[in-house]
């Protein structure tokens, strides 16, 4: 534990890591199963709460929570879906000295959409709070009553929670955090290859709702969902054409698809001015249009014209003489 804490602090000071959106899809996730939480294997194990992860290929696929051997003094952030400018967008977890804004999802176990309940740091040992936690086999424990909620709504945003980050929560994101690790990330890519974890197959009821240990998905230590959180509704578009931009391409061609939204249709006109107005003024950009119904004349063609206006002149005074 004490290795895996100092090297997490050491990429933490070298730089953080970012909690920006790394996917985006068309289609929200399903709603979060009900599962019970398998037994903590011992002091020292973290919870992660399981989540709805996206595939291009099979859509979304359920990760299983489980326990992993905590960074010394850190603590879990969950990821969570969020929906804007038409798209749901993954902010991925991290871990951190303080547990910042998840979208105030009810995750469960101690995430019940605001911080963490469910255990606390005391110097170098981690203290469970029992009341929301199955630690019977641990002895540095406490009882803390918690408010348990029957919301599994998975997204943030119109049509789910609606929760904006507090200031703390902001100040605790801009903190050094860390990103999962190794075996969260190698938890969740063996959930992508097990077909009963894919939505299309288990309808938002996973037959590996939680497991034990990362990776373990069969055992005395895995808990089957007992229900979906909600009915589920099968996407009416595949994965593919699901797939939203890209996180490198979103803030430059899918910005003016948003805006739209934002700005009550106002962007297509700048949208549209842009390719136009290649370092021109605005009055440049009105007149772009007449050039090509009306050309100016060349200079050959300017001459007989001043030629004809100055013998009109002369026969224009004497009319007025008359």
């Amino acid at each position: 534990m004490l290795s895996v804490s100092v090297l997490s602090l050491a990429t933490a000071a070298s730089a953080q890591i970012g909690i920006g959106i790394g996917i985006s899809v068309r289609i929200g996730p399903p709603a979060l199963p009900v599962y019970a939480q398998p037994m903590c294997p011992r002091a020292g194990y973290h919870w992660i709460p399981g989540y709805w992860a996206w595939s291009d290929v099979n859509g979304y696929y359920w990760v299983p929570g489980t326990w992993v051997v905590a960074p010394v003094g850190m603590l879990w952030t969950p990821g969570y879906w969020g929906f804007a400018g038409g798209f749901y967008g993954w902010h991925a977890g991290y871990w951190g000295p303080h547990v910042g804004f998840y979208g105030g999802i009810n995750y469960g176990f101690g995430y019940g959409g605001v911080g963490f309940a469910g255990g606390e740091w005391r110097g170098g040992t981690f203290f469970y709070n029992r009341s929301v936690m199955n630690v019977t086999n641990v002895t540095n424990v406490y009882n803390r009553t918690v408010v348990v909620n029957n919301v599994h709504t998975s997204f943030n945003g119109p049509g789910g929670i609606v929760a904006r980050p507090t200031p703390q929560e902001e100040a605790y994101g801009r903190e050094p955090h860390t990103a999962a690790l190794a075996a969260q990330t190698q938890h969740e890519q063996a959930a992508s290859q097990n077909r009963q974890l894919f939505a299309s197959e288990n309808h938002g009821r996973p037959a590996v709702a939680a497991t034990g240990k990362p990776g373990e998905f069969s055992g005395r230590n895995v808990e089957r969902a007992s229900t979906a959180g909600e009915p589920y509704h099968a996407p009416k578009m595949s994965p593919q054409e699901a797939r939203g931009p890209s996180s490198g391409n979103r803030g430059a061609n899918d910005s003016a698809r948003k805006e739209p939204a934002r700005n009550g249709g106002n962007s297509n006109s700048r949208a549209a001015a842009r390719p136009e107005n290649h370092g021109a003024g605005n009055n440049k950009v009105e007149n772009r249009g007449q050039k090509s119904s009306n050309p100016k004349p060349s200079k050959q063609e300017k001459q007989p014209q001043k030629k004809a206006q100055k013998q009109a002149k002369p026969e224009q005074k004497g009319k007025e003489r008359r």
